[in-house]
């Protein structure tokens, strides 16, 4: 087997930056007592401003103070984790969460599906990125091997145990998860890398140290199997944004809306699924939430579609009170069945498939302002169509060509005589509901060009009535 390894050397600190618009701005996490307030993490504008992990802050403060200070939430990384997990299940079904800051992929049965490990890779990375995430990444045979090499390189992949010794035996001793005591002690003894270690006779080292210390090289070599608890995708998803400030527009919405929508299409493709109802919370300081409901006719994972969708729902919301945070929740996550296509597929890339272009005009005009229309089996042309949900619409097969645009009540043709292309076709239908007609219809030409559907009562020379009209 072969383990792909994604540490996040700082996900508090992405946790915060990708819910913020100004991302480069000089940021600061603290954290502890009152009196003795802790940065514990900062980003690369912060450095440059001189603060540093682990700094007090009435030191970081006594140097600059040109810089945002958010609250270390240990709660908020623990759920940006899980995300990632939902996220690595799209890939593998083997997912491991059981290392802080570090999301263990099984990839082995994956390579046949994205390819070898070079382009699976910058998939993965690709990915990450795009969701705010900063990452390394190791390949290896076992699990525990992926984690320790992770320590102290990115982007590499070994694939034999070879290789893998040869890799590990580079590591410094106190960089393999040894306890800090055994990392000590073999330092004491003049062992700096771990390959000095693995050349001691086995013996001596079981009779110097614990049992444990040689069970865990063992695993670092894949002679002993490590077990790991894996993820299984919960049934719903849950997530929300903090804002920094107070927010009285929609415009100021549309970032965290793109980012919310786009964690939702992440963990819908981890699940293999779609959602087709999903709602958006504006927290705001005083009083209750405001809810704005998002629904989809079919189900749907595409993150431009869902921002769009909901970008449109929001903006016909109020805002009643300033927003401090948004929060977006999907319960209705039915399974997606992908939209079938040829082979060579000739829609010009730039048009918009109809699924979309249904859910962007009920986002835009309102549920009830889109419909669809479907045949009925009635010769009546006012009869033939009729008002159905927004799915897709319903295309007549065959017969004489009928108007697309078809008048709600026949009106009186001001031209005596118009010009005939076709007809007549006879419609005698309707005598058992009372609604009987006798009409002969023709495919007529008006003055100005325009081709239209008109007809006069059967069998008489009375006035043209016009019903419809031809594109």
């Amino acid at each position: 087997m072969r383990w792909a390894c994604v540490l996040l050397p700082q996900l508090a600190l992405d946790a915060v930056l990708r819910g913020r618009a100004d991302s480069a701005a000089a940021l600061a996490l603290v954290s502890g007592s009152p009196q003795r307030r802790v940065l514990r993490a900062v980003n690369a504008a912060a450095r440059a401003l001189g603060l540093r992990p682990g700094q007090s802050l009435s030191a970081a403060q006594a140097l600059s103070r040109d810089f945002a200070l958010v609250e270390y939430d240990q709660a908020q990384v623990e759920r940006c984790q899980r995300f990632l997990a939902a996220w690595g299940y799209r890939f593998s079904s083997q997912v491991s969460l059981d290392y802080p800051r570090v999301l263990l992929l099984e990839i082995e049965s994956s390579l046949g599906l994205f390819g070898p490990w070079p382009r699976f890779e910058a998939r993965l990375r690709e990915e990450l990125t795009s969701l705010g995430f900063r990452h390394r990444i190791v390949a290896a045979p076992n699990p525990l091997a992926a984690r320790i090499l992770a320590n102290a390189h990115d982007g590499l992949a070994v694939a034999s145990p070879e290789a893998l010794r040869e890799a590990l035996g580079r590591m410094p001793i106190e960089r393999v998860g040894l306890a800090g005591e055994v990392a000590s002690a073999l330092a004491r003894m003049g062992l700096r890398r771990l390959r000095q270690v693995l050349a001691l006779p086995r013996e001596a080292l079981a009779r110097r140290f614990p049992a444990e210390v040689l069970g865990h090289l063992d695993s670092l070599l894949g002679q002993r199997p490590l077990a790991l608890e894996f993820y299984a995708p919960p049934d719903e998803f849950d997530q929300r944004i903090e804002l920094n400030y107070e927010v009285e527009s929609h415009q100021a919405l549309l970032f965290p809306l793109r980012r919310l929508t786009a964690d939702l299409a992440a963990f819908l493709a981890g699940r293999d699924s779609g959602v087709q109802r999903f709602s958006l919370h504006l927290e705001h300081a005083e009083g209750a939430a405001s809810r704005v409901a998002v629904g989809l006719l079919s189900a749907e994972r595409e993150p431009a579609m869902l921002f769009e969708l909901a970008r449109g729902r929001l903006e016909q919301q109020q805002v009643v009170a300033p927003v401090r945070g948004l929060r977006l929740s999907a319960r209705d996550l039915p399974r997606f069945v992908p939209e079938h296509r040829q082979l060579f597929d000739q829609r010009p890339q730039q048009a918009l498939p109809w699924e979309q272009l249904r859910e962007r005009l009920r986002a835009r005009l309102g549920d009830d302002a889109v419909h669809g229309l479907c045949a009925r089996a009635d010769h009546r042309p006012e009869c033939a169509w009729q008002p159905t949900e927004a799915s897709r619409p319903t295309v007549a097969s065959g017969g004489p060509p009928r108007p697309g645009w078809l008048l709600h009540q026949p009106q009186a043709l001001g031209e005596s005589t118009p010009r005939i292309l076709a007809g007549p076709e006879r419609i005698e239908s309707g005598w058992w509901d009372g609604g009987d007609v006798r009409r002969d219809y023709y495919l007529i030409e008006m003055r100005g060009g325009q081709r239209a559907w008109a007809y006069r009562p059967a069998g008489a020379s009375g006035p043209w009535l016009l019903h419809g009209w031809f594109a």
